[in-house]
């Protein structure tokens, strides 16, 4: 059957190609080794993993839909190794990518409270394109020959970073594809936007002890990307009694958020978050969804002898 695909669609497919094509994300600071490679907890025995969907202006048609699939542990004192694998879906099938990557993490001690990790990222990434039944809705029945041929290409990629870090706040710098790789090439004259920029991630965030019961965990995230506005992320949570957590998140000039998650039990944490979109594509969608479940496995059976995972 004909497929129909909105023109705004398209939009969104030129915007995700030719700027910042890495997905965004409300629960950053629980999906840190997706952007880090060196991310780390410094716990020994600890296998933490996770899953997260985002569901990106609901309502749209063709609206971006990205699956996470992500963990680490800890090999020796020293060594971490993670995994994760990111897949993103734009226009229904039109744009669907999916990234799998191994990250390795080497963790130095500075001094009994503070840590300082160095991680590389290595992998591939598999990029299709589906553009049979593409049609325009502004009356024109030509075809854009820039969508005239589907792709279906693998290429590798490789990244870095550093993350310093103590039980109480984290401060992280990486590149997470340091190759650039077009997808799309120029076809008789015509430009198809299509490259893959590398996109820089600069994070942080701390945990203020309000009392025993409550705590204030305040976190950012900076996304630089050449020829793209400066993308920032501010939230803050309150955390109530280790187990409860509701905050509140802006990304500039972009959407604003409310955020809220649960520890069903001492190894499971489930969040969700919605978007309302301040942007002009407010008026076409009814804001994002995001959901994520974290799993603490102690592979030991020893118990938990760390502070609570906050980040």
């Amino acid at each position: 059957m004909k497929r129909k695909i909105l023109i705004i669609s398209f939009l969104l497919f030129i915007i995700k190609a030719s700027a910042q094509q890495d997905p965004e994300y409300t629960h950053y600071m629980y999906n840190m080794n997706i952007v880090n490679p060196a991310y780390a907890t410094g716990t020994q025995a600890m296998l933490d993993f996770g899953v997260l969907y985002r569901s990106q202006w609901a309502g749209m048609e063709g609206a971006p839909k990205t699956f996470n699939f992500f963990g680490h542990t800890s090999l020796t004192k020293k060594v971490e190794m993670g995994f994760s694998l990111i897949s993103d879906d734009i226009g229904d099938g039109a744009k669907k990518e999916d990234n799998f990557y191994a990250d390795f993490a080497y963790v130095l001690d500075l001094n009994t409270t503070a840590k300082l990790s160095f991680g590389l990222k290595a992998g591939f990434t598999s990029f299709k394109t589906n553009f049979n039944g593409f049609q325009f809705e502004t009356g024109d029945s030509s075809t854009d020959p820039a969508f005239e041929e589907n792709i279906n290409t693998i290429f590798p990629n490789i990244g870095v970073g550093a993350y310093y870090f103590t039980d109480h706040y984290y401060l992280g710098l990486s590149t997470p594809n340091l190759l650039s790789s077009k997808h799309i090439e120029e076809r008789s004259g015509i430009n198809a936007f299509g490259s893959e920029k590398i996109h820089m991630f600069f994070t942080g965030g701390y945990v203020f002890n309000l009392s025993d019961t409550f705590k204030l965990k305040p976190a950012f995230m900076s996304k630089i990307v050449a020829g793209s506005a400066v993308s920032l992320d501010v939230s803050a949570n309150v955390l109530f009694n280790e187990k409860f957590e509701l905050g509140a998140a802006y990304r500039f000039d972009d959407a604003v958020s409310a955020l809220m998650s649960i520890k069903v039990s001492p190894g499971i944490n489930v969040g969700y978050a919605y978007d309302y979109t301040t942007s002009n594509l407010g008026q076409f969608n009814s804001g994002t969804h995001e959901v994520f479940v974290l799993f603490n496995i102690d592979l030991l059976g020893k118990g938990y002898d760390k502070s609570p995972r906050f980040f």
